[in-house]
C-alpha cells in the first residue's frame, strides 16, 4: 500500500506562506483521490482539499476556501498544499492521505473514513 511523507512545516508569522508537499512511495497518486486533513488536538480532523491528481479535479471545503491550493506533479509523483496569508488558526498538524476513487470526490473528502494512507504529519505552526 501506500506510503506518504508529508514536508514542508515551519514556524511562520501571520501573513505568511507554505508549501507543504506529500511524496508517495510504493503507488502512483494519480490511481488514488489526494486529501490535505489538518488537526489541532481535541479537535476533530478537518478537510483542507482533495485532488484526484488522474483529471486534475479538486475540492475544497467551504471551511477552507480561499487562502489555500492544492496542486500535483504526477512526474514526481507528489502533491502539494500551497497557503498562503497564513492566520494563527491555521496552526495545526497537516496530513496528507490516499483514498480510492470509489465515491464522487466532493463527498470522499468530507469523510476521512475512506483515505486509507496517511502519512505522519507535519507540524504548521503560525505565531508573531
Amino acid at each position: 500500500q501506500a506510503q506518504l511523507v508529508e514536508s514542508g512545516g515551519d514556524l511562520v508569522q501571520p501573513g505568511g506562506s507554505l508549501r507543504l508537499s506529500c511524496a508517495a512511495s510504493g503507488v502512483t497518486l494519480d490511481s488514488y483521490y489526494i486529501g490535505w486533513f489538518r488537526q489541532v488536538p481535541g479537535k476533530e480532523r478537518e478537510a483542507v482539499s482533495c485532488i484526484n491528481t488522474s483529471d486534475g479535479r479538486t475540492y475544497y471545503p467551504e471551511s477552507a476556501k480561499g487562502r489555500f491550493t492544492i496542486s500535483s506533479d504526477n512526474a514526481e509523483n507528489t502533491v502539494y498544499l500551497q497557503m498562503n496569508n497564513l492566520k494563527s488558526e491555521d496552526t495545526a498538524v497537516y496530513y496528507c492521505a490516499a483514498g480510492p476513487r470509489a465515491f464522487p470526490l466532493e463527498s470522499t473528502c468530507m469523510k476521512p473514513v475512506f483515505f486509507l494512507s496517511w502519512g505522519q504529519g507535519t507540524q504548521v505552526t503560525v505565531s508573531s
